[in-house]
């Protein structure tokens, strides 16, 4: 008899409207966004009040649910306009609206009692009974703490008749479950209410105090210490472990990542989730999940506190980024007749390169550039960044399919 599991809600963030188009074409079930105030990614585009109600439809037509951040810490005077915000929230008609700050949760009851509330990872909810609390007062689901194990993510679920999120795969604050100081200190803009300027990346030295001249390495590469910059975090290689916890919603960090990355890393989890629900008595890892996801910028991997495991907290002092950085060529803008296609050119390209063309199932396609145009139709040898170009390939392709160099 075929084990029957629950499928978990994958999670994906989108920064703007691209973003949005390429997390549900690569398979998401839900994305978060943000609008221009009352969020934690200030830099990463977001959406103005029109753009919000096109992102909402958008989603719905192809049944992807939206999540509206508003997960700062407020202070007074903003709860007019935190106000006027929840009554904009109403007809924009999301899903849920993400929040931390018992105050606009309160105001939310009160102006937004038909959208479910979900509380932010910024609340830091480590334990069973904050769990339960939070769900008496009527929370729909709470981002559990990042600094959780799976075996404690694994009892709140067990226990709570709350909803769960974690996250599974993306950056990680240096601090616990993002409540940073860091930047407010040093460059005066507030991490918990969207400015971070992430001085956890910056690089260090160590001074000892009577000799204040004298600048002591540590453990580094040749461009500095990185004592407070933490290692990427990556559970693809757990996926069994994540369904059988009943998690109810797998979360992706990165409203500020681009669409390359985005790509990659939803349709691996997409097809990772998939494959165990749909066989989990013969699944197995796919070194072809692990190979894409290591395609895409990023800093070394790890479990994070998953597992218990020191070594998978310590910072990351290896080389700070990997992936093959400029391999992403752009995104297919639409079909034409013949195999040609549309392609919105992010690097530089030319006629010679052998290029693979990523879709929202199967393996990357191999193929060569048959053709090289311009939208006019004029032969090229190549294309510059920041311009449209037309490709005939050999393969089948479709509108939102990511292109990148081999």
């Amino acid at each position: 008899m075929k084990k029957h599991l629950f499928k978990p809600e994958l999670l994906a963030p989108a920064g703007n409207f691209e973003k949005l188009e390429i997390a549900i074409h690569y398979g998401a079930d839900a994305v978060y966004l943000a609008g221009k105030d009352f969020s934690l990614r200030n830099f990463s585009g977001n959406f103005t009040d029109t753009q919000l109600l096109d992102a909402v439809t958008f989603a719905h037509h192809h049944n992807v649910k939206v999540y509206l951040a508003c997960n700062i810490y407020s202070r007074t005077h903003e709860h007019k306009e935190l106000e006027t915000f929840l009554a904009k929230t109403a007809r924009m008609g999301p899903d849920a609206i993400i929040i931390s700050d018992p105050g606009i949760i309160m105001l939310a009851k009160k102006i937004i009692p038909d959208i479910e509330i979900h509380l932010s990872t910024q609340a830091n909810t480590t334990n069973l009974n904050a769990a339960k609390f939070w769900h008496s007062i009527g929370v729909k689901r709470v981002n559990l703490a990042r600094e959780l194990s799976l075996n404690e993510i694994k009892e709140i679920s067990a226990d709570s008749k709350i909803e769960t999120e974690a996250f599974i795969h993306g950056a990680m604050c240096v601090s616990y479950s993002g409540r940073c100081l860091l930047s407010s200190f040093l460059s005066g803009r507030d991490s918990n209410r969207g400015l971070c300027s992430h001085p956890c990346r910056w690089k260090y030295s160590v001074v000892e105090e009577l000799r204040p001249n004298e600048y002591h390495s540590l453990m580094e590469d040749d461009r500095g210490s990185y004592i407070f910059n933490s290692k990427d975090l990556c559970m693809i290689e757990h996926i069994p472990e994540l369904i059988n916890a009943n998690i109810t919603s797998l979360k992706i960090e990165g409203r500020m990542k681009g669409i390359n990355y985005l790509a990659s890393v939803v349709k691996t989890y997409r097809e990772a989730i998939d494959t165990y629900v749909d066989t989990p008595d013969t699944y197995e890892m796919n070194p072809d999940w692990f190979a894409e996801l290591y395609q895409v910028f990023h800093r070394e991997y790890c479990t994070g506190f998953y597992f218990n495991k020191p070594d998978e907290q310590l910072p990351n002092y290896n080389n700070i980024h990997q992936g093959k950085i400029h391999s992403f060529i752009g995104k297919i803008i639409s079909s034409m007749e013949d195999q040609s296609y549309q392609v919105g050119i992010r690097n530089k390209l030319t006629i010679d390169d052998i290029i693979e063309v990523v879709s929202p199932t199967g393996r990357p396609q191999k193929t060569k550039i048959m053709e090289l145009l311009d939208i006019n139709k004029n032969s090229m040898d190549c294309v510059h960044p920041n311009t449209f170009a037309i490709l005939k390939l050999e393969i089948q392709c479709q509108p939102n399919d990511i292109v990148r160099k081999l």
